[in-house]
């Protein structure tokens, strides 16, 4: 079941975030009145353990890919600033409850 909200971005930050805080990227808080939701874009910060299932490449890949989605997440957004995109307004799309997407509003701005 699909449920779509009209909201904004209330925070975001860049640092450290995503499980446990261990890894870095970027934290947006996206809601309305008496809702939230957060959504985090990133990697994990150490470099892999000899046990884990992803290389040092996979690391730069994801970091790469992160930065060229907030490029156009702030392009679309229509701002040069990442603390600019606190207040935006976004379409936030749900699906049994849970985060499946989101997007700037562009049509409002």
């Amino acid at each position: 079941m699909l449920e779509v909200k009209l909201g904004k971005i209330n925070k975001v930050k860049f640092g450290s975030g995503g499980y446990d805080d261990a890894m870095f990227g970027i934290t947006f808080n996206l809601g309305g009145n008496g809702w939230g939701v957060g959504d985090f874009w990133g990697m994990w910060s150490n470099p892999p353990s000899p046990h884990a299932k992803w290389t040092v490449e996979d690391q730069m890949k994801s970091r790469a890919e992160t930065m060229t989605k907030l490029i156009d997440l702030m392009q679309k957004a229509k701002v040069n600033d990442l603390n600019k995109l606190q207040g935006i307004p976004v379409e936030i799309t749900f699906e049994f409850m849970s985060l499946k997407s989101w997007r700037i509003l562009e049509e409002v701005l």
